[in-house]
Formats: C-alpha cells, structure tokens, sequence
C-alpha cells in the first residue's frame, strides 16, 4: 500500500532513464526566452512519426527548452498520447522534468491507459501523492479508466474513496467514470448509486453509462427504461446510449424498437461510425432480419474483425454456412482483416449448422498453420459439434481423448446430447455423462438425455436411478419462456401462463389451432423428453402460447418473430412448420442455439439443428 492505495501486483516505478542532457548547460532558458528561437522549430502537431519527435525533442533540448514548464508539457503530451507516440520515451520525458506537476502527472496516467498499460497509469498515482501534489477533476477519471481496464474493484473502491474526500462527490466527469468503472466491474447497484446521487448534474454521457452497465450483465429490459427515460428527460440520446439500447433490442428480440432507434440514429447523425453501424448489423440479424444486416453490411467503407464476427457468426445462426464462408473468403481476398480467435468461432460454428464437415476440417486446419491461431476450447468445441452433428461420434471422442483443451463441459455435453440424437453408442454416451459429472457439472438436461438414451434400451433400471440423482442433487430445469414482439411491445409466455390479460382468448386459439393441424395430420408428441417439457414448463408449451398470440394480434401476412431461451424440440418444431403452412405465415424462431426460419411448411434448418 502507497500513499493509502493498495496497488496491483506490478513492477515498481522504474521509468527508463532520461535522455541526456544538453552539452551547453548555459543554453537553458527561462519561459519568456527570445521568441526567435522558438519561431525556427515546427509546431508540434504536424509531427507525424517518433523519427520526426526525436528530432524535435533533440533540438528543444539544444536550445535548452526542454525544461522550460510549458513547452516541456507540450513535448509530454503529443508524445504520450498521439498515435505515433511512445510511453518509453514519455517517460524518459518525464523524469527530465526538474518539478513535474499535476498536469504532467495526469499526462503519464492518461498516456498510460491510451496505450493499454492501465497497471502503469495506477502507480503514477502514489508516486504523485508522495510528492503532495494535488489530483484534480482529470486526474480521477483517468485512474478510474485504469481501473475499468483491469476490472479492478478493489483499487476503483480506494480511488473513488479518495475523490470523495477531496470533493470530487458532485464532479460530472468523475461521477461518469465511477458509473462506468463499476459498471464494468459487473457491479450495477453501486453505478446506480454513482448515479442518483448526482442529481440534476446528470449528463447525455451518465445516462449512457448506466444503460451500458446494465447492458454488460444482460439485463436487457433495465438497459432499454434507461434509454427511455433519457429521451423523456429531455436529453438527447448519444451514439453510445444507442448502441447499448441496439444491443438490448437485439437480445430481447425487440426488432420495431431496434428499427426505431435506427431512424432515430439516422436523423441525428449525418454519418455513422464503424461501432454504430456493426451494431445495426447485429440487431439486424440478432432480430431475424438477414437481409436487412446484410444490406448494411455491404454498404459499410470500413470493417474491422468485431464486424465480421457479428456477421459470419449470425449467418452460422441462420444456417447459411456457405455464405458465412464466402463473407470469409471475401474478408481474406480484400486482405484488410487478419482473421482472429473470435472470427473462425464463427466460421466454425457455421459449418457445424451448416453440417459442411470437410470444410469445417478443412478451417481447422487452416487456423492453425496458415494464419496461426492458436486453438482455444471455443474451437475444439466447434469441431466436437461439427462431428456430432454429422455422426462422426467416434472421431469427437478421440479428438477430446487426444486433446486436453477440448475436454470442456459444453463439449462434453454436445457428444451426450449427439448420442441420443443419432442414437448412437451408449457406452461412449455413458462416457460422456461421467466426465460431465468430474466437471462437477450442474444441468438436469444432461441426465434427462442420459435417462432417455438407458429408456430407449429397455434399460429401466439405469433410467430410473439416473432421474434419482438428478432429484438428489437438486437439478431443476431453467423455466422455458418464450417472447414475441407484437405492435412494439414485448409479451412473454410461459407454460400454462395464467398472467397475460389476453390469456383466455390465447389459450383458445391455441386450442383451435391444434384442433385443425390435427386434420393436417399433427399428433403432439408423446416422446419422455417432450412430456418432460411440458411438465416442467418447456419452450414448447410457451412458444405455441407465443405463436396463438401472434395470430390473433397480427395482421394476415405479416411476419412473426419469437425468441426462446430453450432448445426447439421435435413435437414443437413440427408444430410450427405446420402452423406456417395452414396459417400462411412466415414465422422465425430464435431458440437457444440458432434460427428457424418456417416458410410453407419448411424450415430453413433443413430438420439439422
């Protein structure tokens, strides 16, 4: 602990040594030195590279104005935090400096977290301390910046101590870096206290900063009041504020609110930047309109590697897994992008829905020794699905076998649940279901598969003591729900919901729908794990509520869209195509795991999911 701070563990305040100084010591000269010689030096900001600084700095040092307060503030300054600059040679700068003040300090903690050393920009604090000088209104944020870098509370914790002791309470700049510094620190209810207790000090940027916290944690709904709430203060809403409330509508399916915000970006801005417009894309393609992000995609100038992630990964969502490969051999041929751990997660997983086993093989490999990512459990998780999913059971297995990275839970999880699905080999599917159990897994959907898989081979005895033990370890299943948009609101259901206001007239469209796909031939499933959802409050029970409602509440032709937080099974996905065909509608489904798109009795999933 220093100066009452208790720092990171990190290497002591060392700087590198300075550069040496002037040879003619008499060439030292007071602030109001003769102005000719600063009139034959180029200004600052048209320096471009370090070559040219070094040169300059050479010459500010000749003339012996280097240690002159101010202009030894510029030098610190363009060269902590310009492009080109260099925090090295910042801080051989800095300790030339005969008496650095708080300016300079702030310089050095700034410069430090701009050029991503947020544990160095911390331990100039102490040091600054130590000499007694004073933080300022600048000096805070920037430490809190640092902190926000590192997700370090306990420091955020000290320095918001210290600003509160020095009066910084009602600061708007520090405030707004306390709400962002927990919020990034997941710790929302200390940003929201941040927040009221400025009062009517807030700003466009406080507002933005508690949406964006709530936004992090996935309380998705919170995010979007606040972004309400700033328009009904009076405050226009600020590129960040939206691509916070972009991201919410994205998750909670919300497309005509997310279409909203679009025009509402559109009339406000005269041109968007490269964040705003890969955040459009995703809630376009997030809410089920590909076409939509696609079209924007295209149009964009510029695109850096979140923007082809979002869209190779939301293709492989939809199930178009040679477009997403084709998106990838078009990033590659441009040559602007180099493809990272992120981008082949979603090149991967798009052949995996896809079910293009040689070309997903053929990705791996060209991860590895073409462009040289490493492979993370992410990646081994996609080639075990990718394997699975085409019955290569035993060729997963012995990828896990022979690879300690791939052996995650998900992994594991995606070969137990692959070996009912292409009923396959229970031993290797009892194998599974072991090293779910040494994983210390929690998930009742893993014994419910096991249990069913023991049914199936008359094995009664094992399924019995299977569901015992997930009884004994008190393993419940998530509660389904699902949600659809209708007219700008969002409705969720869930099995045998009785609190909707339209609840009666729901559960009899519902009805009457399952009485006429009857004459179409539809017999609800009786398989043990869909009766299991149903019993336990399944996505299917609350999807075909989801689907009645959209019915009665929708104009004829019109598109429905329905997110779900479980995984779409046999009985409910039947059901929808069917309810697409004899209702003739186009109805998308987001489920857990991808898209389904039903058109006249089809699902763009091919029955592959």
């Amino acid at each position: 602990m220093v100066g009452g701070l208790a720092l990171p563990h990190t290497q002591p305040f060392i700087p590198p040594p300075p550069p040496p100084p002037s040879r003619n010591p008499a060439s030292h000269v007071s602030e109001d030195g003769p102005r000719e010689q600063l009139s034959c030096l180029p200004p600052l900001h048209q320096v471009k590279t370090m070559e040219e600084f070094k040169k300059l700095h050479a010459r500010f040092i000749k003339l012996g104005l280097d240690r002159v307060p101010r202009h030894a503030g510029d030098l610190l300054l363009a060269c902590s935090l310009s492009e080109w600059g260099s925090m090295d040679y910042a801080r051989s700068i800095f300790l030339g400096l005969d008496d650095p003040g708080t300016f300079d300090f702030n310089t050095m903690i700034r410069g430090s977290v701009v050029h991503g050393d947020p544990q160095g920009a911390l331990l100039f604090y102490p040091e600054m301390l130590r000499r007694d000088l004073e933080p300022d209104n600048f000096t805070f944020p920037f430490l809190l910046k640092a902190c926000s870098q590192l997700s370090a509370l306990a420091q955020g914790l000290q320095i918001h101590g210290h600003a509160a002791k020095r009066g910084f309470q009602c600061d708007v700049f520090v405030q707004n870096s306390l709400i962002n510094m927990y919020g990034k620190c997941g710790e929302v209810e200390r940003a929201c206290r941040a927040f009221e207790q400025m009062g009517a000090c807030r700003t466009v940027a406080s507002w933005s900063a508690l949406a964006a916290a709530h936004s992090r944690m996935g309380l998705w709904g919170k995010c979007l009041e606040l972004f309400a709430g700033m328009t009904r203060d009076g405050r226009g809403a600020d590129e960040s504020s939206m691509v916070s409330a972009l991201s919410a509508s994205k998750n909670l399916g919300a497309y005509d609110l997310g279409r909203s915000i679009h025009g509402a970006l559109l009339r406000s801005f005269t041109g968007l930047n490269i964040v705003v417009q890969t955040s459009l894309v995703d809630m376009y393609i997030g809410c089920g309109c590909l076409e939509k992000g696609m079209a924007i995609f295209e149009m964009m100038s510029e695109k850096n590697a979140w923007t082809y992630s979002v869209v190779i990964s939301g293709l492989a969502m939809h199930g178009e897994g040679e477009r997403a490969l084709q998106v990838f051999s078009d990033m590659l041929h441009a040559g602007q992008q180099e493809p990272d751990e992120a981008i082949y997660v979603g090149v991967l997983s798009a052949c995996s829905h896809a079910g293009l086993l040689d070309e997903g093989l053929r990705c791996f490999d060209r991860m590895r020794l073409e462009h040289r990512v490493p492979p993370s459990p992410h990646h081994y998780g996609c080639m075990i699905d990718l394997m699975a999913r085409a019955g290569k059971l035993k060729e997963a297995y012995e990828l896990m076998e022979n690879t300690p990275a791939a052996q995650t839970e998900a992994a594991w999880r995606c070969l137990l649940s692959a070996c009912k699905t292409h009923r396959g080999d229970l031993e290797l599917a009892e194998r599974a279901g072991r090293n779910l159990k040494e994983l210390n897994a929690h998930n009742s959907g893993d014994y419910i598969n096991l249990s069913n898989m023991y049914a199936e081979a008359k094995r009664w005895g094992d399924a019995a003591r299977t569901r015992r033990e997930m009884v004994d370890r008190g393993l419940v299943q998530a509660p389904g729900y699902s949600r659809v948009e209708v007219k700008g609101k969002m409705h969720t259901f869930v099995s045998h919901d009785k609190w909707h206001p339209q609840r009666r007239e729901v559960y009899e469209m519902a009805y009457q729908i399952e009485w006429q796909l009857r004459f179409e031939g539809y017999t609800p499933s009786e398989d043990e794990e869909e009766r299991r959802r149903r019993m336990q409050g399944g996505g299917a029970e609350s999807q075909k509520l989801a689907i009645a409602f959209a019915l009665l509440n929708t104009r004829q032709g019109s598109r429905i869209r329905i997110i779900t937080n479980l995984r779409m099974g046999k009985d409910c996905h039947t059901y929808t195509a069917l309810v697409s065909r004899v209702f003739e509608r186009e109805i998308m489904v987001r489920d857990r795991n991808r898209f389904h798109c039903f058109r006249q009795g089809v699902c763009t999933c091919g029955d592959h999911w």
